[in-house]
C-alpha cells in the first residue's frame, strides 16, 4: 500500500516526568553491529541507534532524518533500520516525515525494529524484514517517578500513544484495530515470515543484504545505554546521569593519558568504550 494512505498522526505534547527509553527485552536482543552489507547509495538513510537524543546528544532524531530527506530531495529513498526503539515522540515525527515524502520509501530492517523504530518502519511503501530479524510492537514504554496520583495520570496520558500505534499497525496490516491492540498488549515479536503473514511487511529481506561489523565500539555503546537506563530507574535525572558517566570516562582518560600527546575530541563510540572501561576499573578498585 502507499504510505500516503496511512494516517498522519498529530504530534503529542510531552508528558512531564516521563522519559521514553528502549524496553529491556529489546535492548537485550539488539545487536548494534548489524548493518547493511552495502550503503554506498546516496539515497539511503541509516537508523542504527536508539530513537531520540541520548545522554550524549547522539541517537536518531527527526531533525537528522529531515536533513537527510532535504539532501536526497525529490527521489526514492531507502531506510535501513536496526534499533531497539526509544523516544515515541521522535519515532512518530520520523514516521510522519517519511509518510509525507513524495517518492517511494523502502524500509529494510537490518536486525531489529522495536517499539518506536517499528512505528518508523510502517512508513515504508515496501517493508522488508529478515527471517533472523524482528519487528516488535508493544504499549508505550517509559520511565516515570511519582506518587500514586501522578502515576495514574501518567498511565492515562500514555493511552493515546497506544491508540496511535494500534491505528498505524492496523492500517498498514489491513486488520481490525482490535487485532493490532492485541499485538501491542502482548508485546509481539514478528520475524520476517511472521511479519509478512501479519501484513506488517511485504517480503522477507535476503540476509545477504546484511553484515555484522567490527562490533567492539557498538557493544560498548549498547552497554552504556543499559547502564544509563539502570541509573534512570534509580531516580537519577538525565543531567546527573550524563555527569556521572562523563566523570567515569574522565577517570579512565586521565589515568591513561599521555600529557605530552595532543588528542582530538573523541566521538560517541570512543566515549562509550572509555566509560565501560572506567566502570570496570572502578569495580576492580572497590573489590
Amino acid at each position: 500500500m502507499s504510505i500516503r494512505e496511512l494516517p498522519k498522526i498529530n504530534a503529542f505534547e510531552a508528558i512531564p516526568g516521563v522519559e521514553f527509553t528502549p524496553e529491556d527485552d529489546a535492548l537485550a536482543r539488539w545487536n548494534p553491529a548489524i548493518a547493511a552489507a552495502s550503503e554506498g547509495d546516496a539515497n539511503v538513510i541509516s537508523i542504527y541507534d536508539v530513537i531520540g537524543d541520548d545522554i550524549f546528544g547522539e541517537g536518531v532524531t527527526s531533525k537528522r532524518v529531515a536533513a537527510a530527506l532535504r539532501r536526497i530531495g525529490s527521489q526514492d529513498v531507502t531506510v535501513n533500520i536496526n534499533s531497539p526503539g526509544g523516544d515515541f515522540f521522535e519515532g512518530l515525527a520520523i514516521y510522519n516525515l517519511l509518510r509525507d515524502h513524495p517518492h517511494a520509501v523502502t524500509v529494510k530492517v537490518m536486525g531489529l525494529a522495536a517499539s518506536a523504530a517499528s512505528v518508523i518502519a510502517m512508513a515504508g511503501d515496501r517493508i522488508l524484514v529478515p527471517d533472523a530479524g524482528f519487528l516488535m510492537v508493544h504499549r508505550a514504554w517509559g520511565l516515570a517517578i511519582g506518587n500514586q496520583n501522578e502515576l495514574r495520570q501518567v498511565a492515562d496520558m500514555l493511552a493515546p500513544f497506544d491508540d496511535a500505534m494500534a491505528t498505524i499497525y492496523s492500517k498498514r496490516a489491513g486488520v481490525e484495530k482490535s487485532a493490532a491492540e492485541q499485538w501491542i498488549d502482548a508485546e509481539t515479536w514478528f520475524n520476517g515470515a511472521q511479519a509478512v503473514d501479519a501484513g506488517l511487511a511485504d517480503a522477507v529481506l535476503d540476509e545477504g543484504e546484511m553484515t555484522e561489523t567490527d562490533s567492539a565500539n557498538a557493544r560498548a555503546m549498547a552497554s552504556v545505554r543499559k547502564i544509563d537506563i539502570l541509573m534512570a530507574r534509580g531516580g537519577l535525572p538525565r543531567s546527573e546521569r550524563r555527569q556521572m558517566l562523563n566523570d567515569i570516562k574522565g577517570r579512565t582518560h586521565d589515568a591513561a593519558a599521555d600529557p605530552g600527546t595532543p588528542s582530538a575530541a573523541p566521538d560517541a563510540t570512543h566515549d562509550a568504550g572509555e566509560i565501560v572501561a572506567g566502570i570496570r576499573s572502578l569495580i576492580d578498585t572497590l573489590k
